[in-house]
């Protein structure tokens, strides 16, 4: 494979923002249409080069590709350079990142159509897609914070894109300062890091790990700082108060954050850096327990959202903590297998729920009602995301959702116990959504805030045009069988674990019929199921005979 590849799946994005932002913008803003079909090429080629680097990553036989540095800069005794590091985590990373970007950018065609700002929307995109291709592929922990800022910069213009608001406004300046603290924290782990080893190059800070040249308390507080950044980003107690108001931008945007970049970027830093933290044991605690508190307290805000796309936020939030956890009690092949699983299944509900306001003009579940019948391609993809997030087999997340589980209850078991409470809550929250969205009488919608989602609403709800259900499609599809691929425990010998993780607990395809963990928490979340069914559908339709009655 030429070398010139791996450059290409970022800069391809990223010259797209240029060319948007300095030629269309200024020269050709009649033509709006072109910027998005710009930005879907470059990323869909992206897709491509991914695919086929992953594919090569797969072959090699220590699961890594060799890609020579340029030199940047040299001061003094310092010599930075700029490169790409090419091994299983980054090459999984790619696939996640512009797979989802491309889902969402033809998805936007639809949802932003007539939007005044539709250029400015994808210049913004193509620059927020770039900056996590940066992140994921730079191979020296500078470069990797400036893409990190990047990330943050995007998302940042990203989430303020409707600025007239005062409440977009307001939620992008919060995202933007409450991680601003927990990137202080990575920035001191940074500085330490040099001052300690002279060097920002990866791969040299795992060997100084391995020989015990970096150790003990500096490299906890180092392992602290990084998490640190990481907990910013990917939305940890105590930082997690920026996400829930994200929601003010468009929803292709929440589905990009919440699926594959800004939240994402946390848990692959931890991930990346793992070497580093698989040597403290504190760091690791405080990764595991502040993934778990995270997660079940997310879960209980979860539980009362009335916005659907709230519920999809504070679900983010606590899927995010489970990834911690796993990172924290076991290893990067269980915390990022359930990032990838994920990532395809959160996009989707995200989407679906930008096409429920795009037929409503309402992200208010109690003007909602009886949408099954009006806009049945949404419904159906949204049950399969939802069953896929609760962690039913032999869905996606069940595999994922799963692996973490056993992991917690052999490391920790009240860590174990605070994950099995969270899968009820998730079960449940997400069939409350769907029940009193899709379930029921409709009960009027509301015209659309901003004027820009598409046809008006004054004949009903009404599907979404296929621009716009056929990635809702794809996903649905992913959120189904993508987690087959480790039923053998192929993804966990990818990432290297050494250990067939997926065979250990449920012995291949139909091991949850036999071993009790993976059983126990299929029925919780049944259960979970079970009470949103009596409390928002059955309760309901019976209130109703009776008002029929009387």
């Amino acid at each position: 494979m030429p070398t010139q590849v791996p450059w290409l799946i970022f800069l391809l994005p990223f010259f797209s923002f240029l060319f948007i932002g300095l030629v269309l913008r200024p020269f050709l803003s009649k033509y709006p249409r072109v910027g998005g079909y710009l930005t879907i090429g470059t990323v869909g080629i992206s897709c491509a080069l991914s695919l086929w680097v992953l594919g090569a990553v797969i072959a090699a036989p220590d699961h890594m590709l060799l890609v020579d540095d340029i030199q940047w800069a040299v001061v003094g005794n310092l010599n930075i350079h700029i490169g790409v590091l090419v091994d299983a985590l980054t090459a999984v990373m790619v696939v996640v990142v512009t797979f989802v970007s491309l889902m969402v950018q033809i998805y936007s065609q639809g949802y932003m159509k007539g939007d005044p700002g539709y250029l400015r929307y994808y210049a913004f995109m193509s620059l927020f897609t770039a900056c996590m291709l940066g992140l994921v592929l730079a191979n020296n922990i500078l470069f990797m914070f400036v893409f990190w800022e990047g990330v943050g910069l995007g998302s940042y213009l990203l989430i303020g894109f409707w600025f007239h608001k005062p409440s977009a406004a307001n939620a992008a300046k919060k995202a933007f300062i409450v991680t601003r603290l927990g990137d202080f924290g990575f920035l001191a782990a940074i500085l330490i890091l040099y001052a300690q080893t002279g060097t920002f190059d990866t791969g040299t800070l795992y060997k100084l790990v391995a020989a015990g040249t970096l150790a003990g308390t500096t490299l906890t507080w180092v392992a602290i700082g990084i998490f640190s950044g990481a907990a910013g980003k990917s939305a940890q107690f105590p930082l997690h108060v920026w996400l829930p108001d994200a929601m003010e931008g468009p929803t292709p945007v929440s589905a990009l954050i919440h699926a594959a970049t800004m939240v994402a970027a946390g848990v692959f830093l931890v991930a990346r850096f793992y070497p580093l933290f698989s040597h403290s044991t504190e760091a690791m605690t405080v990764v595991a327990v502040i993934g778990a508190f995270t997660a079940i307290f997310a879960a209980s805000i979860g539980l009362v959202m009335n916005d659907i796309k709230r519920v999809l936020a504070y679900s983010t939030i606590s899927q995010l903590g489970f990834m911690m956890l796993g990172l924290g009690v076991g290893s990067v092949a269980i915390g990022i297998f359930h990032l990838f699983t994920h990532a395809f299944l959160k996009a989707l509900l995200f989407l679906g729920s930008g096409s429920v306001n795009h037929g409503t003009g309402t992200f208010d579940m109690r003007l909602m009602g009886g949408l099954r019948k009006a806009m049945p391609w949404t419904y159906i993809t949204f049950v399969i995301g939802a069953l896929s997030l609760a962690g039913i087999w032999p869905l996606a997340g069940f595999w994922s959702k799963d692996e973490i589980l056993v992991s917690a209850f052999t490391n920790n078991p009240v860590l174990f116990g605070l994950a099995i409470i969270t899968v009820f809550m998730t079960a449940f929250y997400m069939f409350r959504a769907i029940f009193m969205t899709f379930h029921g009488e409709y009960r009027g919608g509301a015209e659309p805030e901003h004027g820009t989602h598409g046809d008006s609403h004054s004949q009903g709800p009404h599907e979404s045009p296929a621009v716009m259900v056929v990635p809702l499609v794809v996903l649905a599809v992913l959120a189904v069988c993508i987690g087959w691929i480790n039923v053998t425990g192929f993804f966990s010998q990818l990432m290297g674990s050494g250990e067939a993780e997926a065979v250990s607990f449920v012995q291949g395809f139909f091991g949850v019929l036999t071993h009790p963990l993976p059983l126990i928490s299929l029925i919780v979340a049944l259960l979970g199921i079970l009470l949103a069914y009596a409390m928002y559908c059955a309760s309901v339709r019976k209130r109703d005979r009776k008002n029929d009655i009387i």
